[in-house]
């Protein structure tokens, strides 16, 4: 398992990635109006422009992208983080690469500075992220845009005191 930063040459592999595991995982869950504007979204250009704003990670197994996860700032706080664009190959789910992918979310800057980090969720994904520590927002089931707002504190973090 090696564990990366995007780069421009795994931007393509990444976007057929995200659109293979959303035809045959989350399309269980949204009409596929919705499924086609997540592909999309996060063809080649979406992709390369959430890198370009994120810390974006790849995990490759024998040399193929097999996850994906970002991290970046919510809204432009300082204080929170959001994580984005958490995908797992659906031929390696349940094998700890999504666990993978989280722990390297959680050990890069942005999480680290943040009192708070929000996941907009999918419905297929909220038993695993519970299982990451995940709750939904203010302890409400709230949904927009297609997903559900979670999120964690940090117990990790310091306010700064000047």
């Amino acid at each position: 398992m090696e564990i990366s930063i995007l780069k421009e040459s795994d931007i393509e592999e990444v976007s057929k990635l995200i659109e293979k595991t959303a035809r045959t995982r989350v399309v269980i869950y949204y009409p596929q109006k919705e499924i086609d504007a997540v592909c999309a979204s996060l063809n080649y250009d979406g992709v390369k422009k959430r890198a370009s704003w994120t810390h974006f990670y790849v995990i490759k197994e024998n040399n193929k992208i097999v996850a994906c996860g970002a991290i970046g700032p919510y809204w432009d706080s300082l204080t929170e983080s959001s994580l984005f664009t958490i995908f797992v190959d659906p031929d390696y789910q349940g094998k700890g690469y999504g666990r993978k992918i989280i722990e390297t979310l959680e050990n890069d800057e942005f999480f680290k500075r943040a009192k708070r980090i929000e996941i907009p969720a999918s419905m297929v994904a909220i038993p695993f992220y519970k299982k990451m520590g995940y709750e939904f927002k203010n302890g409400e089931l709230i949904y927009s845009d297609g997903h559900f707002a979670m999120e964690k504190f940090n117990s990790n973090y310091e306010e700064n005191t000047l």
